[in-house]
């Protein structure tokens, strides 16, 4: 594996590392409500980017489709979340489809379970999603799908990766039948290590579909910690808790120049390897983590 993680782990040697091409083509993450703080996108974010909406459970499908309109107006490229498991039934994921089709001329979704323990209705996975044919009959040109490096413990509450894996050699053989482009989009993690584990084990079994490593913004450490128990993440967890014991760093806002470092400098050597883009969750606020994307990019 890539030598440089077995360099010294501090925050001054990471920067060495220029970031390169890997923050080229970034994309973002957005709710209805935090979008509604942003007085004008163009100002932050470079024309073209795509910027997910995150779908929470209770969000009217009024208030994503309008800030789809929004940005899509404003010139990015609009992917909308669509989990599984908050979609009653055909009909409403149709609805949902065809009114982010005609109303903001979305033609791209991410596709995931959601993170909701009970269906609302009558699917429980992406996998339920892609085979209703619907994002093809509505002419839908790309569908992004979840991974996760650190494992997932609502799909596998038995700590193995087992039905993740499964998941994604079902849609990797699924890609291969569509049109449509596809990549893995990845929950966030702290440590690059995990990550490149992951994706070099993909590729070795058969996986081609590129992936959008999930990055978590600036903030402050206690909100990170915070969101990070609250989806799940994993052992790259221990980086945010070693940090919160050192009382030099504990005031002080993360920032994740190592991680995307570390990302930046396998993926320039490994020009094979399925790691492919940075995804941003803006987890400490939209402004705070494009300025630091800005100053990172070169």
């Amino acid at each position: 594996m890539l030598n440089i993680l077995n360099r010294g782990k501090s925050e001054k040697a990471a920067s060495a590392y220029p970031l390169g091409n890997f923050l080229d083509g970034f994309s973002i993450e957005v709710m209805p409500r935090t979008a509604a703080k942003v007085s004008d996108f163009k100002a932050l974010l470079p024309a073209g980017t795509r910027v997910y909406i995150a779908h929470i459970e209770g969000t009217p499908i009024e208030d994503m489709v309008d800030t789809a309109k929004r940005l899509a107006g404003d010139g990015f490229a609009v992917m909308p979340h669509f989990p599984a498991r908050i979609i009653q039934d055909r009909a409403t994921l149709e609805d949902w489809i065809a009114r982010y089709r005609g109303e903001a001329g979305v033609e791209q979704a991410l596709l995931l379970a959601g993170g909701v323990e009970k269906p609302y209705g009558a699917f429980d996975s992406s996998i339920g999603l892609i085979e209703t044919g619907l994002f093809d009959t509505h002419g839908f040109k790309r569908l992004h799908v979840a991974g996760h490096p650190e494992g997932n413990r609502d799909i596998d509450p038995d700590g193995s990766t087992r039905e993740v894996d499964a998941a994604l050699r079902w849609k990797q053989a699924w890609s291969e039948k569509t049109d449509a482009e596809m990549a893995i989009v990845t929950q966030f993690a702290f440590d690059a290590r995990p990550v490149i584990a992951w994706a070099e084990r993909l590729r070795d079994e058969g996986i081609t579909l590129p992936i959008h490593v999930g990055i978590a913004g600036p903030a402050k450490l206690q909100t990170l910690l915070k969101y990070a128990v609250a989806c799940g993440v994993g052992p790259s967890l221990k980086v945010l808790q070693k940090r919160a014991m050192d009382v030099s760093k504990l005031l002080l806002p993360y920032e994740p120049t190592e991680v995307v470092s570390d990302l930046a400098a396998y993926a320039a050597d490994h020009p094979d390897s399925l790691i492919a883009k940075a995804h941003f969750f803006p987890l400490g606020g939209i402004n705070a983590n494009a300025t630091w994307i800005a100053g990172n990019a070169g």
